[in-house]
This record gives structure tokens, sequence and C-alpha cells, in this order.
């Protein structure tokens, strides 16, 4: 719990200088900004490591294109929202339209050009997003999107939503499928953090061009039973840490 405190408290101090001290990124050219954002995510990923004890594995990563692609990831923990970032090229996040109106917050979110979608406009928001989404591919940039739409806990059922076959066949590029078993060390909605080795692993492209119903399937499974192997390898690591 103390440990808890100490991170918990200096993630949100780290945070608020990255976003006061590196206001002058808003008038400067997008890529700057996007260091910044890369800098903050090793800062809190660094200080996860040294105060927690939580350590970050990387796997797969030779099966992350260097050019544009869709990145498809789970999502159990506030840590994916910026942890993934510096394993990316230059991405840019689907994320929810309200964030974008959030003071400072909102406004460099726009800067990076991440990608909004608002959840009550249904149809015309798919659209505005598939626009946006092919505009960022055309950049040269991956797209990271989290199908289930929010972080759901390691061993909840799968929720994957249409909305990302859609950015797929849209974009008619290759998806990534990312496992992870993040939510072990930083859970949803709790205060505390967890030491551990937090796993990223990169599954195999699934090609582009694939037909929609096979796409889905073939999504949900690999990403399902990867982050299934990924948890359990996680509890079995840490047993006596207090997580379920």
């Amino acid at each position: 719990m103390i440990r808890s405190t100490l991170f918990n408290a200096a993630f949100y101090v780290v945070t608020a200088c990255f976003l006061f001290f590196g206001s002058p990124l808003l008038l400067c050219p997008r890529s700057w900004a996007m260091a910044g954002l890369s800098a903050h995510a090793l800062t809190c990923c660094w200080l996860l490591r040294v105060i927690v004890g939580t350590r970050i594995e990387v796997r797969g990563r030779e099966n992350l294109p260097a050019g544009a692609a869709l990145i498809v990831a789970k999502h159990q923990s506030a840590w994916d929202t910026f942890g993934l970032i510096p394993l990316l090229h230059d991405p840019a996040v689907v994320m929810k339209a309200e964030l974008a109106a959030v003071p400072v917050y909102g406004w460099f979110s726009r800067k990076f050009g991440m990608i909004f979608v608002s959840r009550e406009q249904k149809a015309r928001a798919l659209k505005a997003m598939l626009a946006e989404a092919r505009d960022r591919a055309a950049a040269g940039r991956h797209i990271l999107i989290f199908p289930e739409g929010t972080r759901r806990p390691p061993g909840a059922p799968p929720d994957y939503k249409p909305g990302v076959a859609a950015v797929y066949e849209t974009l008619n590029l290759p998806c990534v499928p990312v496992a992870l078993n993040s939510g072990l060390f930083w859970p949803r909605r709790q205060f505390r953090r967890y030491p551990g080795t937090l796993i990223v692993e990169f599954l195999p492209q699934i090609p582009a061009g694939t037909p929609r119903r096979i796409f889905m399937a073939k999504l949900e499974e690999q990403i399902e039973t990867a982050t299934s192997l990924l948890v359990a390898e996680g509890r079995s690591a840490s047993q006596g840490h207090g997580y379920k």
C-alpha cells in the first residue's frame, strides 16, 4: 500500500508537470508533441518499476510492420492507454470523443492527431472515425484501437464490438493483435499497484482482406488465447502479491 501510494502520487505529479511544462509543444510540430507523449510514458513505466517493482516485457516486436497498420489490443488497465505508446510507430489512438473536451488533455489529444468517436451519434460517428483513420494511416501511422471499448478485468468474458471490423475493412491494412496482462498489476478502479512482470505480446499479423466474419473470429481467438496464457503466467510468477 505504501508503494502504491508513493507511485500514484508520483504518477499524477509527473503527468501534471508534463502537461504544464509541455504546453509550449501545443505550438510546435506534432512530432515534437508525440516525442513528449512517449517521454511521459517511459517516465511513468520507469516509476512503476522503481517504486512498485513492476517490470515491462515486450514480446513479438518482429510482428510489427514499420509502416501503417491496424493495432488491436486487449484493454485491461489504464496502463494500456499510455504504456503502449512508445512501443508503436507514431500511434493514433481511437478514443472517446468526450475526452477531447477535457481542458489541456483534450488539447494535447487533438495535437497528437488521435481519432475520436462519439458513441451517441452511432452511424455518423463511425463514418467520421473511419475518415480520420484513413487520414492517419495515409501518413504511415499505427492505428491503435481497443476492440472492447472499455477496460475488462483479467478473466472477464470478451466483448468485442463490430466497429473494429469496420476500421479493418476500411483501412485495408494488416492487423496486429495484442495480448497483455496489465490488469494484474494496474487493476481497473483500484488504488493498489502490484509488482511482477507486465507482459505485452504482439501476435502474428492477420493479413488485409480477410473476410469480416473470419477476421473477427480469428482476432478474438488470438487475443483471448494469448491473454489467458499471459494472465496465467503472471499469476504463477507473482503468487503472494495479493491480486486475483
